[in-house]
């Protein structure tokens, strides 16, 4: 891993689409930015799609991230509301793609359990521990602000692990396969 990457982390919505931007030097993480995208008041569908890939390909221009760490859409109770969900990521993925990024998607559940240990975790508490972790106060009425800095940070600890290894693998196996030299 390079010393220094920048990472946009995303929470895709069709309503608001949070967004979080953290830069990783080394094992440190550094808090950049956070904010929202309201489409609310848009009521064509496809105009959200287009605001949602201009935003995107925005904020790819505006910090210069390297990475893309996007929620996937997991559960809805209307199917409805997973397809606009699965648009509204893929207008994402498709402007950082076309910024040259790297994308990588993580559940919410998995976000949580990155930040707080439990994947069943409350967005009050992801909230306090990144304020601790980042050394930032953040605001309530921006929680899809905080998922989408949860998937950044996520996608952070994901890339500084030692249990990751150089090809994906995970597990202490593939970590002392790829680190003989670790081996006394």
């Amino acid at each position: 891993m390079p010393d220094e990457k920048i990472i946009l982390g995303i929470d895709p919505g069709t309503n608001l689409l949070g967004f979080g931007v953290i830069r990783a030097l080394g094992r440190k993480a550094e808090y950049i930015d956070m904010g929202i995208l309201d489409i609310r008041k848009e009521k064509d569908a496809y105009a959200k799609i287009h605001a949602i890939w201009e935003f995107t390909g925005q904020l790819c221009r505006s910090y210069h991230p390297d990475i893309l760490a996007v929620e996937s859409p997991f559960y809805a109770k209307n199917a409805q509301v997973l397809f606009k969900l699965g648009r509204a990521q893929g207008a994402d993925i498709t402007a950082a793609v076309e910024a040259g990024l790297e994308v990588f998607e993580y559940a919410p559940r998995k976000a949580k359990e990155a930040i707080v240990g439990n994947g069943a975790a409350s967005k009050e508490q992801v909230g306090m521990m990144l304020e601790k972790t980042l050394g930032v106060t953040l605001k309530a009425e921006h929680l899809d602000a905080t998922d989408a800095l949860a998937i950044a940070m996520c996608h952070f600890y994901e890339m500084t692990s030692p249990l990751v290894g150089k090809n994906g693998g995970k597990g202490w196996a593939q970590f002392l396969k790829d680190h003989p030299e670790r081996i006394k």
